[in-house]
């Protein structure tokens, strides 16, 4: 709960949202309302021995796959080959990167408790807030350092508990 409110006080650090922050706010809603869809199927896809992490992987990203390709086939049409090959290699680079953080989330839901993994994982937005803050000179405040303090609190509580 401590990491929980530390993320809603972060997320609200500038201020209450007026009408125009709304449909943002219905978007950021519906993004961790699917976050914790796919957690849940995650955390029973590999909690419960349905699958091995590296087959259950494996065959997320193998379904996964194809689709986007032929949506970016459909997007670009006959400028997809000269797009394959302008950000390919990134691509892939991304692709791998995507594939090991994937992979040690899965691990560590079968290694603890699924709700303190799922909250642990979530804890990437204060990352985006320093982020923000060192590479993007955004002002940090104490409207923001409060609430990423206590995100750090309840981590730390977590693992006491």
């Amino acid at each position: 709960m401590v990491v929980s409110a530390g993320l809603i006080a972060l997320v609200l650090a500038g201020g209450r949202p007026g009408r125009a922050q709304l449909p943002a706010f219905g978007a950021a809603f519906a993004t961790g309302v699917m976050i914790a869809g796919y957690t849940v199927v995650d955390g029973v896809g590999v909690g419960v021995g349905v699958a091995p992490v590296v087959s259950y992987t494996g065959w997320m990203f193998a379904l996964q796959g194809p689709p986007l390709v032929l949506l970016a086939l459909w997007r670009r049409g006959r400028a997809f080959p000269s797009a394959v090959r302008r950000y390919g290699p990134a691509g892939m680079a991304g692709g791998m990167i995507a594939l090991a953080a994937y992979s040690i989330v899965l691990w560590a839901q079968t290694s603890g408790e699924l709700a303190q993994i799922a909250a642990l994982r979530e804890t990437s937005i204060v990352f985006g807030a320093l982020i923000g803050a060192v590479v993007l000179r955004e002002r940090l405040g104490a409207r923001r350092v409060v609430p990423a303090a206590v995100v750090l609190a309840g981590v730390v509580l977590l693992g006491l508990g």
